[in-house]
């Protein structure tokens, strides 16, 4: 069986996976009890950097879930950094054996990046939404006059954000635009100004590229200027 490997994993996957390898190798020859061990990680590296493709659902005013895991909130909250108005958010939590890749949630162009340092406490902690290194990402919607922001969150085994899209990318639905390396929590956020349905409740599962995490109806606009 093929596994799709992401480019995001490269340097770990050298790094990490020449010691595997060699460990393998050598175990066999000296310690054939210890080849468990450096099996163990060798699969632990090629499960947590697979890229398996994904279908993305077709359709105006979808949000696409940007990472698998598991919805921990839907809540009302102000966004600060680029939609700077009331909205509602959707946290998504990966732990370190889900897709780690990130995915574009909206057909869209992007208008705003900001990477803030920050800690890095457990993903699961509410304190981690304003507390921890995080990276947000805005989006210019293409089909609908508005905007919305994806915020991707380190963790405290995760402490490597990659986000590969720039400022002026026109971006499709479901495509790759980055990573949070081993457990983390990414959330979306749409403004207020946008009648927006929740399709997902908490602590349902999610798959990036493929689950809807909503529907916006009619035009709205958001503060973001």
């Amino acid at each position: 069986m093929r596994i799709s490997l992401t480019k995001y994993g490269i340097r770990e996957l050298v790094l990490f996976g020449i010691p595997c390898v060699a460990g393998i190798y050598f175990s066999l020859i000296l310690f054939p009890w210890a080849v468990p061990i450096p099996l163990f990680f060798m699969l632990f590296l090629l499960n947590f950097f697979r890229d398996p493709e994904r279908n993305t659902p077709q359709g105006k005013g979808l949000v696409i879930a940007p990472a698998d895991g598991v919805v921990s909130h839907i809540v009302p909250v102000f966004e600060e950094h680029y939609l700077k108005c009331d909205s509602i958010k959707i946290s998504i939590f990966m732990s370190v054996t889900n897709v780690h890749v990130n995915r574009i949630p909206a057909y869209g162009t992007v208008e705003f990046i900001k990477h803030t340092p920050g800690k890095f406490l457990d993903a699961r902690d509410d304190e981690c939404f304003s507390s921890n290194e995080n990276n947000v990402v805005g989006l210019s919607l293409a089909e609908k006059k508005g905007n919305i922001a994806v915020k991707q969150i380190a963790g405290r085994i995760a402490r490597r954000i990659v986000c590969a899209c720039k400022i002026g990318d026109v971006m499709q639905q479901g495509e790759r635009f980055g990573m949070i390396k081993f457990g983390s929590r990414v959330e979306v956020f749409v403004p207020k100004t946008i009648p927006f349905e929740p399709m997902v409740t908490v602590g349902g599962k999610v798959t990036a590229g493929k689950t809807i995490l909503g529907k916006m109806h009619g035009n709205g606009a958001s503060a973001a200027e």
